[in-house]
């Protein structure tokens, strides 16, 4: 039989109602593809069992399923690995396939999947076509990845891709609106990805936790004190925490990144062979390495060294397998800003809240404001009666203050006594008698079926 250590995956979910955050949605099924490597463990992909409460995988031509668990997972890469529960022995007869090199342009590829319509295992094959690096939709990060012709389609995805016999790749999206364009996740990133595992890494792909501009522009060059013969890209804003917080200024110059020189475009010729974007080398690091950074800073040229951290935007990408954090005051309902509370509109990038999308892109972590604090809906009560058009705003203030995140807004109200004054950044006043609010609260969750006044995350009340 072609291909035995190519399983399918079964997976039954349950995301988060970020509408509702106390709830979740109602638990759907899917499936995917997944390949058996060393150890008996099984690669697939991280968006194939996020959000999982129960997953299977059966065998080619195999009846039965076994019961299976994630042993690890990283988002960021998309990227899971999966132990058999129950029966023992059930992937003894599979011999485990082999992670192999990267491949080159042109190289021959087959993908290896359960796609949608039909039961048995399905090889489609192509050409490598593209070598660069590509945002990854599971974790809209942007890593490496490999362009294939071969089709990739719903049930692909986790699959293997082979090459010479041995895994170059795992399929995880394709290009939408055009034909026969897919990527798949290389073997250097899957190997940091095992690497990590083995050792107990953090499985997250760090970051610089720096926003850059292209020098392209020659004055702009000469202004920023760039000799002739030398290239790189302005830093133009530091998140507070990242990696480069407190080590890197703005307008700085960045010219070598791991000892590759940065070209005035933002790339780097990774490996001597493929031009690409300059955080391409992120994505075999792990958070805490230490890395090396070339720096001209007001015209002198310096070696800096930077701890690498975790990307932590103001606006969260996408999270899987964790809850969504809320707190319920007055019958109003406050989140924190998240990209999956934005993907409750449907073509979110274009109806969203204008607001919302502006902190999304542009937005930048500071040490006063770590998260955008949002009041999503409001439940009608007498004491709310005439705030019902704030909703969807973020908040501005508590009581004078900026919240610098969720914990810190709820602690404000927690600590409030008499009158609490929020305002949303449209300039809304909302007043409260903190008592008042107090007595409320059992009749406004009894009304409306809510269990608790916030998410298990966030502290109990002082009070």
């Amino acid at each position: 039989m072609a291909y035995p250590e190519v399983v399918r995956v079964f997976a039954t979910t349950q995301e988060p109602d970020f509408d509702s955050p106390w709830q979740t949605r109602s638990p759907s099924s899917s499936t995917g593809s997944g390949v058996v490597i060393a150890g008996g463990s099984i690669l697939t992909g991280a968006h194939v069992v996020a959000n999982a409460t129960f997953l299977q995988i059966q065998k080619p031509s195999h009846p039965d399923k076994a019961i299976a668990r994630v042993r690890a997972v990283c988002h960021d890469c998309d990227l899971a690995l999966l132990e058999v529960v129950e029966p023992a022995g059930f992937l003894d007869d599979v011999h485990p396939a082999e992670i192999g090199q990267m491949p080159r342009l042109r190289d021959e590829v087959a993908v290896v999947g359960y796609p949608i319509g039909g039961e048995e295992i399905s090889i489609t094959e192509g050409v490598v076509s593209r070598i660069e690096v590509q945002r990854y939709s599971h974790s809209q990060r942007h890593l490496l990845a490999v362009t294939v012709d071969a089709a990739i389609n719903a049930g692909n995805s986790g699959g293997p891709v082979f090459g010479d016999g041995k895994v170059v790749g795992i399929a995880f999206q394709k290009l939408s609106g055009v034909d026969n364009i897919g990527e798949m996740v290389p073997p250097p990133i899957i190997r940091a990805f095992l690497d990590g595992v083995a050792a107990g890494k953090r499985p997250e792909i760090p970051a610089f936790g720096i926003h850059t501009q292209n020098l392209e522009n020659p004055y702009l060059r000469r202004r920023l004190g760039v000799p002739d013969g030398t290239s790189g890209i302005a830093v133009i804003q530091i998140e507070q925490g990242g990696a480069a917080d407190g080590v890197l200024a703005v307008r700085d110059v960045l010219t070598h990144v791991d000892g590759l020189a940065i070209a005035n475009n933002g790339t780097v010729s990774w490996h001597g062979k493929h031009r690409t974007r300059y955080d391409v080398v992120l994505g075999t690091r792990y958070v805490g390495d230490v890395m090396r950074l070339g720096v001209l800073r007001d015209g002198v040229a310096r070696e800096v060294e930077v701890t690498l951290a975790p990307w932590r935007p103001l606006v969260p990408r996408a999270r899987y397998d964790q809850t969504p954090r809320y707190v319920v005051y007055g019958g109003l309902v406050f989140q924190t800003l998240t990209r999956d509370f934005l993907g409750t509109w449907d073509k979110w990038w274009n109806k969203a809240p204008k607001e919302f999308l502006n902190f999304y892109y542009l937005g930048v972590r500071t040490a006063q404001r770590e998260e955008i604090v949002i009041l999503t809906q409001i439940f009608a009560d007498e004491i709310n009666v005439g705030y019902g058009h704030l909703y969807n705003e973020a908040v501005a203030t508590v009581n004078g203050a900026t919240p610098r995140d969720l914990a810190d807004f709820v602690a404000r109200l927690d600590t409030a006594t008499g009158v609490v004054e929020l305002t949303t950044t449209s300039g809304g006043v909302i007043m409260f008698d903190a008592a008042e609010v107090a007595r409320a609260m059992p009749r406004i969750l009894e009304r409306y079926r809510i269990p608790r006044d916030r998410s298990p995350e966030l502290p109990p009340p002082t009070r």
